[in-house]
């Protein structure tokens, strides 16, 4: 079914014999098969069934049931190894969490092998499925436009990038072109976001959160996982994302730096840095808001994005970042375009929803906790498409993550506590020799 999905898909963005005919009209039999392939390709397994990837090696310890170990002191599963010692597949409270190190090679290869499934899913889904809804939709062929997007990026995506994603699709067995398609596919199609302290908060500390509205209903969330990155040289940081996906939208580092992005305008601004992978840059190099900030500024941007920054020392800002500017709002700074912000709070939000988020932030206002977080970016903070939220806090490494069910916004769905710290104690811990430890 899936070579059925992707061959009708392909015939639906595949480019016409004029170049300069745009897209009028498919075949309402193609359209009619497309629609019944996309119902009926398989979703991956959910996290709560966790599997084996074939590619890699089972846990040396595991228990009667293959798939999974036993559990460590800290409730965490241990589903497969990369057989060449830079990865491992977590299951934790329902969630997967999916850790790799090394060089950006080890670390693609390791990803890929991780979860190849998972990975070859979101390819079609987002290349071949949204690229054909796109070309219908818009006129222009999808493939064309991620042509354009990846050659006027090059020049300013860091080639440590390139190399982890081409070593990724090679392990999880998709062509280099769909994984990097995949990879750049934000800068194509463009959520709240909101950071308090101080008096606004219960106890003073930082309590950030960031909600994803984004295609809910193409079952991204079957995808989702908790990546923990630790590049060599660098900083380790984690990352609220998506199997195959090396940026990030959603992330903090060991250093206490936190981000969430929301999408603007400007499409067709691509002389720049991609937007996921320059948050990457800034989770691996900076450690503080002012560090990031000075990155953003020295780095060409593309389109236009919203950012929510947070770190350990409680500073807070919330960015507009367009290629030619930088506009930087301060904790309590008021904006014309934003209803009222109270003191000690940042946010961006979509009109409408940004009243509503005010509304509720002036109400909790010197009460708010991550369980108040929760509450706050509810429906209609959050919106029907819903893919992902998480409330983090700097100072604790603390990230409170929720995705979408299958048919539930992300804001409906439980959420799981994960700690940036503890996981990386528990990665070194298991890389370390039994006689060393």
């Amino acid at each position: 079914m899936t070579c059925v999905f992707r061959g009708l898909c392909a015939i639906l963005s595949c480019r016409p014999a004029r170049p300069d005919v745009r897209f009028r009209a498919a075949p309402l039999l193609a359209l009619a098969l497309l629609a019944l392939a996309a119902a009926l390709l398989p979703l991956p397994r959910a996290t709560a069934e966790p599997t084996v990837n074939p590619a890699v090696s089972p846990a040396a310890d595991s228990t009667a049931d293959p798939a999974v170990g036993p559990a460590s002191a800290d409730g965490y599963r241990v589903v497969a190894v990369d057989p060449d010692g830079h990865g491992v597949l977590l299951y934790y409270q329902g969630k997967q969490i999916v850790i790799v190190d090394g060089s950006p090679r080890q670390m693609g290869t390791a990803h890929g092998r991780l979860l190849a499934g998972q990975v070859r899913y979101l390819v079609d889904r987002v290349v071949y499925g949204v690229g054909a809804a796109d070309s219908l939709a818009g006129g222009v062929w999808f493939l064309d436009t991620m042509a354009q997007i990846e050659k006027r990026t090059a020049p300013h995506v860091p080639a440590r990038y390139v190399e982890e994603i081409d070593a990724l699709s090679q392990a999880a067995g998709v062509s280099i072109r769909d994984g990097r398609y995949a990879n750049f596919f934000p800068e194509r199609f463009h959520c709240s976001g909101v950071a308090v302290r101080g008096k606004a908060s219960a106890d003073g500390s930082v309590v950030h959160a960031r909600v994803l509205d984004y295609m809910r209903d193409i079952h991204l969330q079957t995808c989702a996982a908790v990546q923990v990155f630790l590049p060599e040289g660098r900083y380790a940081w984690m990352s609220l994302g998506y199997a195959g996906f090396v940026g990030t939208v959603t992330a903090m580092n060991e250093k206490g730096l936190a981000v969430g992005e929301m999408g603007g305008r400007g499409e067709g601004d691509w002389d720049g840095m991609p937007m996921s992978l320059l948050l990457r840059e800034v989770m691996e190099r900076a450690s503080t808001v002012e560090d990031a900030l000075e990155i953003l500024r020295q780095t060409p941007r593309t389109c236009e994005y919203y950012y929510v920054f947070s770190d350990r020392g409680r500073n807070l800002a919330a960015v507009r970042a367009v290629p030619d500017e930088l506009l930087v709002l301060r904790p309590g700074e008021q904006h014309p375009l934003l209803p009222p912000v109270p003191e000690d709070t940042v946010f961006v939000s979509g009109e409408g929803r940004a009243e509503v988020l005010s509304e509720r932030l002036h109400r909790q206002f010197g009460r708010i906790d991550p369980a108040a977080m929760m509450e706050i970016i509810k429906r209609p903070v959050a919106m029907s498409s819903n893919l992902h939220n998480a409330i983090m806090q700097p100072e604790t490494l603390d990230m409170w993550v929720a995705d979408a069910g299958r048919t539930t916004p992300a804001c409906d769905e439980p959420y799981v506590r994960v700690n940036l710290g503890r996981l990386l104690e528990f990665y070194r811990r298991w890389k370390t020799p039994p006689g060393e430890r």
